[in-house]
């Protein structure tokens, strides 16, 4: 049992790897939370102790499995982020063979340890439930922020996500490496993040909670009405339910000194030629009017701040239907445009063929993550792992 710590609530609780685990009595769907995958955002870990301990006390009925993981034991321990890799970039194609080869052995308690467990877990889970999965990872954010949800660019993650009163970010896929629900997104599951506030406030452990009924609710692990649904779906409503994407990210390269110039939050409108950051000793500042997302006010992190744009409604219906058609079928037909395997999930396009093939075209497309070697362009697509079947609407018991 680890020790977590809450600035919030000025407390304590002890948990271990589960934070909580229900068996329903009827069939459903194996719903899993995962918390403080950040040992410095104990905010989930708070907030699923609370839930669970509601639902076992009013002895809800629930169809399926309701699960509660905690991420970085070691981490939430000490209330830092990490030791010495972020847990939440490890999760790559090479960490991830080498753990279901059975050949990884964690060197020590810290992040590779946890990660094998978790794996682990994630493996077994999938072998011995019936499905369909969900998977959301919760999290809080260094700057102030109204709750939003960074989402893989999926067609099933798109529906299942406009169910929430909450602005969704696109495409963070793109910028950042081995992040856990990427990998679980991989797999064909529905997964996404949850960012409820920031890492101390009380607001964000209310919000986390908000967040975890009303998932509970859609994904019909219980009715709507045996619970406060209303309740937690207005606690969650915001101004701002806008679709965004991430076209930027200010990276911090290793022994680089950054600092976030103060009082910025996320979501906030930046004029042109704000200065945002000093780096090095230099000032970093926007070459457009633009909107800042997630900066950077703690002392772990690669990611200085990102900048995002709203997508309009009609791109978001014609990616849709573009997808849903397999438009991207016919790219390989053009000259210097083939699949890189038979999945037909990753496109390898010629560089100078790629000025043509522009990135918001391949965005509609559904291809969000991004390699370049010297003569190709490596784009790679969800939707042909997407579990489309698994997730046809159930009845509610």
């Amino acid at each position: 049992m680890s020790s977590v710590f809450s600035k919030a609530l000025n407390s304590s609780i002890e948990v271990g790897r589960y934070i909580g685990k229900i068996e329903g009595d009827n069939e459903g769907p194996c719903v899993i939370f995962i918390a403080g995958i950040h040992g410095n955002e104990p905010s989930g870990v708070f907030a699923l102790d609370d839930v669970f301990k509601k639902l076992e006390h009013e002895k809800a009925n629930i169809n399926g499995t309701i699960i509660g993981l905690a991420g970085n034991l070691w981490a939430l321990e000490r209330s830092e982020r990490y030791h010495k890799k972020d847990l939440n970039r490890l999760w790559s194609i090479e960490n991830i063979e080498r753990l279901n080869s059975g050949k990884f052995i964690p060197k020590n308690e810290d992040e590779q340890q946890q990660q094998q467990e978790l794996h682990a877990i994630i493996m077994e889970l999938l072998g011995s439930k019936k499905g369909p999965f969900y998977f959301f990872d919760l999290h809080t954010t260094s700057s102030d922020t109204i709750p939003f949800i960074p989402v893989n660019d999926s067609l099933l993650n798109r529906k299942f996500t406009q169910q929430y009163p909450v602005p969704k970010i696109l495409g963070i896929e793109e910028y950042l490496d081995g992040p856990i629900l990427s990998y679980i997104n991989e797999l064909g599951y529905v997964s996404f993040g949850f960012e409820s506030g920031q890492h101390d406030s009380k607001e964000s452990i209310k919000n986390h909670i908000a967040f975890i009924n009303l998932s509970l609710a859609f994904t019909y692990s219980f009715k709507q009405t045996e619970y406060d649904f209303k309740a937690s779906f207005d606690n969650l409503k915001t101004i701002q339910q806008n679709v965004y994407e991430i076209y930027d990210r200010h990276c911090i390269n290793p022994g680089v000194e950054f600092k976030m110039l103060p009082g910025f939050k996320n979501f906030q409108p930046i004029f042109k030629d704000t200065e945002l950051a000093i780096s090095n000793g230099e000032p970093i500042s926007t070459d457009t009017n633009t909107t800042l997302f997630m900066p950077l006010y703690q002392a772990q992190g690669s990611d200085g701040f990102f900048l995002i744009r709203e997508i309009h409604p009609f791109f978001l219906w014609l990616s849709s239907g573009l997808r849903k058609i397999k438009f991207d079928h016919i790219l390989p037909l053009l000259p210097g445009v083939q699949w890189e395997d038979e999945r037909k999930a990753v496109l390898k396009v010629n560089l100078r063929i790629a000025r043509i093939l522009t990135k918001q075209f391949l965005h509609l497309m559904g291809y969000r993550s991004r390699t370049t070697d010297s003569k190709w362009l490596i784009v790679k697509s969800r939707e042909a792992a997407s579990r489309y079947k698994e997730y046809r609407t159930p009845k509610q018991t």
